[in-house]
Order: C-alpha cells, then structure tokens, then sequence
C-alpha cells in the first residue's frame, strides 16, 4: 500500500511538470522518471523494463487488451476470495477507474497514469497470487535452512513455478492473451484438478451451513450410545463416508456407521478398527475451515511441483508414506516407503532416476559417524566389524583398510572432518538392502532397499536419516527392467544372491518427492494425512495476505 502511495504523488508531480502534451507521450515520459526513482531491483523497475516504460494496461481512449483482459480475469477466479485486498482493488478499478471521465482530453492524463499505476499494482499482486498461492515460500523456506539435519541431507522445499511475475507479463505482451496464459499457472494434472473438485465441494456444504459442531467426547466403540452419535452420522454423509444407509437419528453406533468411521480412518491413514478414539475424534472435530485451509495448502503446493512431460514418472508423498509409479497419467505401481525422522526431514524436491545398484556398499555420512559410530568405537573398538563396516584410510579407490583400534577416535567426535571412510559391505545387514536408485541430487537422497522390514508393518514410518526406503524394491527394479533392455531381471535375481556391487544404467525417469497432506487417490476418494513435519503449520504462520 505505501508503495503504490509514493508512486502515485510522484505520478502526479510528474505530470503536472507535461499537461500541455498528449496521454501517448506523456505517460512514457512520467514512467520514466517513476522507474528512475525505483530501486534497481523494485518490481515496477522490472515491469516496466519489459515494456520499455511504454504504458501496459491503459491507452488514451480506454484500458488496452491487456488491461481489460487483467480485469476480466479478476472477476471470473472463482477461488479468489472476495474478503481479498487484490479483489478489493479490482472492484474498486472496475468501478471508479474505468468510467469515461478517465478518458478524453488533456484532463484526464493524471488520471489515466494514475490508473495504469494502480494497475500495474494489481497486476503484479494478482500474478504473485496466481503463480505461487497463499504460501509466503522466500520465508517458508527461510525458515526450513534454520533446521539442523545431517550431513548432505538438508530440510529444503524446492519449487518449480511455471512463470515468474515478469515471464508471464512477457509472454501477455507477446501474444496479447491473458486468460489462457494465467490458466497456464494452474496445473491441468488429474492430482490438481481432482483436489479442486473436492474443494468446490466443501465449499458447497459451507454455504449451506449445514456442517456440524461436534463437542468433545470419549472413546466410542461398537454398540456404544452416546449423544454426539447423529453429529457423527451428519458429519461422515456430508464428507461421503457414510454410504448406503438410511438415514438414522438413533444416538447407537450401528454397524452401518462403523463402516463409515472405518473408512474415514482409512483415507485419513488411521489404523482403521472403528474405534472413535483420541485421534479419529480430534479429525472428525475439524472445523470446516481447517478442511478447507489444509485442501488450499495442498493445491498451491501442487503449482509448484516439477511439470514433467514424460510417459513415466515416480511420485513419492512423505505423509503418505508411499510410492507411486505413473505411467501415461495412470498409476500402475505403488509401495510403502520410509522416510525421514522429524529431525532429519526428506527434502521436497524432483530429480530422475539414472542408476540401479545390485549389492550396493553404504558409505556412512559424517554426522552418523560422529553421532553415533564413534560412541561405540570409544566403548569397544571392535563395533563396526559387528555391524560389516570397513574403516579404510581416506575417499581414494586406493585407500587402504585400516584397524579401528590404531585410531585414537576421541579426537574426531566432535571435529569438523572426518579423515576416515566408513563402508558397510553389501549383504543382507547392509543399511541400504540390496538394492539402490540413484537420482543425483544436492541433497544426497536417493531411494534403496532395507533390512528393517518390519517398520513397514507400522502406519507412521518416518524413521530414516532423510533417504527413502522401498517395501518393494525387487518389484520397482522389476518395473525398471521392464523398459530396460541392459538391466536383466532374471540376471539381476542371480547377481543379488552374492555380494559384488553392480551398476546399471537405466532410462531416466521423473521423480518427484512431495508432502501433501491432502490429495485425491485413482479411486476419487479424497486423502488426508498428518502433518509429520509441521510443514502445514509452518506455511499457514507465514502465508500472503493479499
């Protein structure tokens, strides 16, 4: 607001200094010196670069098709919330700022440089908005390098917006289209546009203020009566849980609603036994603003997803704890995955897939050395012979084995290097399974096979340091041999019996690693997750207000 405020009093002094010349050549001129008194990184430096200080929305005789397409636009977003500064802007534009009085004569110069300010102003607003959502995601991510994690694996959140603010003005000048090209901010995938449909829908039930409030209450189980039982009955009808039964105002908890509430905790990634405890109550409780909150989170996350034009591509959601493989749009693969611990976050990021390793050795990274390896060297020198970890003498192929009690291992426990590489051998104990997918990355993240089977059996799994481990990883590299001719599963099944390491090359395909925590699986059942890192509370704290 104060920004606008400065450039328009310079609007005005600037053109009060050149009534006596026309609009066409007065405008220029008064942007000019508005630009020059800009920072040289503000944003009305930037816009008006591209249109070599020439006016973008406004013309001597009415808005210009850019201008009028900006104003159309506003009005016909139907997620845009009227309670919103830009829609306030706009309505107020579309009211005062577009009357013929803007237009005809020497008079109405002022008003007309003012106007195009006011809505370049609304433009850059509008498109932040469009590009990247309510989430403030400088800060939010800001905020995620403040967490301390471990060695190469860092709390991030890489985004891939279509356009930046200027890009997509660029584009607008070029082809003097507007609607198609802020459609082209939105992604048009079946995750995206699924998730919507679902939104719209609960903003239908909120309109009809027909949403229950359900008081808090004790654990209800099979056959239990209690009061809050027809806020429950209401409350599942209206989310679609509750399917084929009369309707009922009885306070029992029938075994019609019990297979409702079982299928709410299912798509909410409960433990689904019909049992209305702590947990499954505190979800049914949500207002209907909560729902509709964590549903706007998730679609401005999905805008900021990889868009990958490829037949196959991988999809891993960390609060869902799962992997899905796509293939032409369609799904045909998934598996449970861990990831990492609150303390060491699976980053949010995409990259391909370009190596498969059979027997693959785990070169441990230097916080796990220090924080916990050396601890048990201290106490017994022999530890990692126990665990199959050699010690060699540096990084080099010609780095020499050494023992790890000719190594006085107090010196390095809290050092800011490590001399010394630890390697698990490959086997059955090895930290990484048998299996490996590498996807070269900053962040040292990749996905492998594990011998801790038994986490998988659990509905939270976020155990590991920050990589993904596969329930399946056999199946995956089966998929993978299936459009690879070079990686032969058959061999690759022999190879893995023994333990000598070995690397294919394979087509590289897409993966995107993501944290949504609402999203519409392939059967068009709306999912919902918790939020296993804060993430949703943290972006919620820092969000736009525009």
């Amino acid at each position: 607001m104060r920004q606008i405020r400065i450039l328009l009093t310079l609007a005005l002094l600037f053109t009060t200094q050149i009534m006596a010349i026309g609009f066409d050549t007065a405008a220029p001129t008064v942007i000019a010196k508005i630009v020059k008194a800009q920072a040289k990184n503000s944003s009305i430096r930037k816009i008006y670069t591209i249109s070599a200080n020439k006016p973008i929305w406004v013309t001597a005789y009415g808005l210009s098709t850019l201008g009028r397409g900006l104003l159309d636009q506003i009005e016909s977003d139907s997620l845009l919330s009227h309670n919103t500064k830009i829609y306030r802007d706009y309505s107020a534009i579309e009211s005062f700022g577009t009357s013929a009085s803007f237009f005809g004569g020497k008079r109405s110069i002022k008003k007309q440089i003012k106007l195009e300010l006011k809505m370049t102003q609304l433009y850059k607003n509008y498109a932040n908005y469009k590009i990247y959502g309510m989430i403030n995601w400088p800060i939010f991510r800001g905020r995620l390098q403040q967490i301390i994690v471990t060695d190469g694996i860092h709390a991030d959140w890489e985004i891939y917006p279509k356009y930046t603010v200027y890009s997509l003005l660029e584009s607008m000048r070029n082809s003097e289209e507007v609607r198609g090209l802020f459609d082209q901010t939105t992604p048009q995938t079946q995750l995206y546009t699924n998730l919507e449909k679902w939104y719209f829908h609960y903003l239908k039930i909120a309109e009809s203020d027909k949403w229950p409030v359900i008081p808090s209450f004790d654990t209800i189980k099979p056959g239990m009566s209690n009061s809050v039982i027809p806020l429950i009955r209401k409350r599942l009808y209206l989310s679609g849980d509750l399917q084929s039964c009369e309707s009922s105002y009885s306070d029992t908890y029938d075994i019609c609603l019990v297979d409702a509430v079982k299928r709410f905790q299912k798509r909410n990634g409960q433990s689904a036994d019909g049992v209305i405890g702590k947990s499954t109550s505190n979800i049914l409780r949500q207002s209907l603003n909560q729902i509709l909150t964590k549903m706007e989170l998730n679609l401005d996350r999905m805008k900021m997803m990889k868009r990958e034009e490829s037949n196959r591509h991988i999809m891993i959601n960390i609060p869902a704890f799962k992997l899905y493989f796509y293939e032409n749009g369609e799904i045909f693969q998934t598996m449970k995955v861990i990831t990492g611990k609150k303390k060491h976050p699976t980053p949010v990021f995409s990259d391909t897939v370009e190596t498969v390793v059979l027997n693959p050795y785990w070169n441990v990274p230097k916080s796990i050395i220090q924080k916990e390896m050396i601890p048990k060297l201290l106490r017994n020198s022999n530890a990692m012979k126990k665990q199959g970890i050699e010690i060699r003498n540096g990084w080099g192929s010609d780095a020499k084995k050494i023992s790890a009690s000719s190594v006085n291992w107090s010196k390095y426990r809290y050092s800011k290097s490590v001399p010394y590489r630890f390697a698990q051998v490959p086997g059955h104990k090895n930290a990484l399974g048998k299996i490996k997918f590498l996807f070269p990355n900053k962040f040292s993240v990749y996905m492998h096979d594990t011998p801790t089977k038994h986490l998988f059996k659990r509905q939270r799994r976020a155990y590991s340091h920050g990589c993904i481990r596969l329930e399946k990883p056999r199946e995956l590299m089966k998929t993978f041999a299936g459009f690879n001719s070079n990686l032969d599963y058959d061999r690759a099944q022999k190879i893995l019996k023994g333990k000598q390491q070995s690397y294919y090359k394979v087509e590289h395909i897409p993966v995107d690693v993501t944290y949504l925590t609402a999203w519409v699986d392939p059967s068009g059942t709306l999912q919902m997750r918790g939020d296993i890192y804060s993430y949703d509370k943290e972006q919620l704290k820092y969000r736009n207000k525009y």
